[in-house]
């Protein structure tokens, strides 16, 4: 029998009972393992062992049909599903008491909104069993007050607060947080304000979502969410097979369901690190955690109207993760400008995500940790160094790259990298008709206009040593900076033709 290469929901359901009954498995050898073990073609990647964990909730939920398949049932009425859950998950931030008739009847109106006419499902105790097993919600009843009280007083009680972080030593202790980014915006104060206004139109919006640890020894990887499931810039590729933790709807927001998978995936890493952690959160209406099956990871919400300085997140990691965005920006704006570009700032989505993704990885451990040191809710000293200049140095860059581009109104560095309009991350009540928007996402997104710069044409192995060719003899040895830049396009040119070298043996 030839191999295969996909696994079926039962082989699936295994991994999870195989990593259940061995904690210290890393998911490299229960890759190798589930390869072995039902004799596939190649063995399956990290990524794809890690999303099995994260639904192991869902593989324990199916019928013997089910898990004899390759692929979960598709749910028939995928939008309302999806608007339905995001509304019973928002129902749970407000603490409001939910009978299985009352989900029911939500499930109608909102059938009725969406058109669904002839199509739509009988409402029936069956169906509302499987859409909470689906989703992972418990009976439903009034939640009380439970734990209220405790949130309540936090604002009040900072003590409080601070016992409980001595609980844990500061690797152990994590802060997320979302940010809006207008990724095209124009540090010209005319041009800004009519590219935020017509946003809505060309969907230039991501949202991100950052995580790390209090001493700044982890950075999570950064989860983006999108307009589209597949932009055109992806050339039909998902954003996992790009290498992003990428998720999409409508508005481009953060939902209750993208951020359950987002903590069960937390969850599901600190498992295969065996590690117990504490997760700081800001209480918004998308970050709800009743009924998740959390081992590892336990969340601390602060309360809504907690300020912004006693997130980590808002006391300067988002800034610095902002400042490093913008100077790949106006640097690549002003090689555009050089070449006499018609629209300097206008730049696909795919070349965003990668400058976004190197600059996340820019920031230092030292940035972080001193961005939850000066939260206050430390009484532990998180790093003695102080980085203050190491951001200053990317201001004063910022400064000089707006200088250089011929701007009627610019802005300063401050209002370029805390835009109110950025601010205003969606963690307000969703109203219905923003989720059933929320529910659906294009497959492809329109670029405005069509003409959207896109990444330079795949160069050949020659043609890319010739260009660090020129670079190099371009380089006087006599300059420090010139020495350093010189070791660094050496290596390139070394990676470059390893990997020719590989690429020519398997041929």
């Amino acid at each position: 029998m030839k191999p295969s290469s996909s696994l079926s929901n039962d082989q699936k359901l295994k991994i999870c009972h195989h990593k259940a009954a061995n904690s210290s498995i890393k998911q490299s050898a229960l890759a190798n393992w589930a390869m072995q073990e039902f004799k596939l073609s190649k063995v399956p990647t990290q990524g794809t062992i890690s999303n099995i964990l994260a639904k192991r909730q869902q593989y324990e939920s199916m019928d013997s049909t089910e898990l004899t398949s390759k692929r979960k049932r598709v749910v028939k009425h995928p939008e309302l599903d999806n608007v339905l859950a995001n509304w019973v998950l928002q129902c749970q931030a407000r603490r409001v008491a939910l009978s299985g008739d009352l989900i029911k009847e939500k499930a109608r109106q909102f059938a009725r909104q969406l058109e669904l006419g002839e199509r739509t499902p009988e409402f029936s105790n069956g169906w509302l069993a499987k859409f909470n097993i689906r989703h992972g919600f418990k009976a439903q009843k009034s939640y009380g007050e439970s734990g209220s009280t405790d949130l309540d007083a936090i604002d009040r009680n900072m003590p409080t607060i601070k016992e409980k972080l001595q609980r844990y030593s500061l690797q152990d202790i994590y802060n997320m947080d979302e940010t809006r980014l207008f990724y095209r915006m124009a540090p010209d104060r005319t041009i800004a304000q009519r590219q935020i206004e017509g946003s809505k139109k060309d969907k230039t919006r991501l949202t991100f979502v950052f995580a790390a640890n209090a001493d700044g020894s982890h950075k999570m990887e950064p989860l983006i969410i999108g307009h589209a499931q597949r932009p055109r810039a992806f050339n039909r590729k998902s954003g996992e097979q790009l290498g992003f933790y990428y998720r999409s709807n409508a508005k481009a927001w953060m939902t209750g369901l993208i951020f359950r998978e987002w903590l069960q995936k937390m969850d599901q890493q600190m498992q295969d690190a065996n590690r117990k952690v504490l997760l700081l959160l800001y209480n918004a209406p998308s970050h709800v955690v009743r009924d998740l099956p959390l081992t590892n990871v336990q969340v601390f919400l602060f309360p809504a109207n907690t300020t912004s300085k006693i997130q980590p997140m808002d006391a300067g990691i988002i800034a610095a993760f902002k400042r490093r965005y913008r100077r790949f920006q106006l640097q690549d704006a002003i090689d555009r400008d050089e070449q006499q570009k018609a629209d300097i700032y206008k730049v696909d989505q795919l070349i965003v995500m990668k400058w976004a993704k190197a600059a996340w990885n820019d920031i230092s451990s030292k940035t972080i940790a001193n961005c939850f040191k000066h939260t206050g809710l430390f009484e532990r000293e998180t790093q003695k160094n102080e980085v203050g200049s190491e951001e200053q140095d990317i201001e004063n860059e910022l400064k000089d790259a707006i200088n250089q581009l011929s701007i009627s109104r610019p802005m300063s560095v401050h209002e370029l990298i805390n835009p109110e309009e950025e601010q205003q991350v969606a963690h307000e009540e969703i109203s219905d008709e923003d989720l059933i928007k929320l529910s659906s996402s294009q497959d492809q997104e329109e670029e405005e206009d069509g003409k959207v710069m896109a990444e330079n044409p795949p160069m050949s192995t020659k043609e890319k040593l010739n260009v660090l060719h020129s670079c190099i003899s371009f380089l006087d040895l006599s300059n420090p900076n010139h020495v350093i830049a010189h070791k660094v396009l050496r290596n390139i040119q070394f990676e470059i033709r390893t990997i020719e070298k590989k690429t020519n043996y398997f041929r």
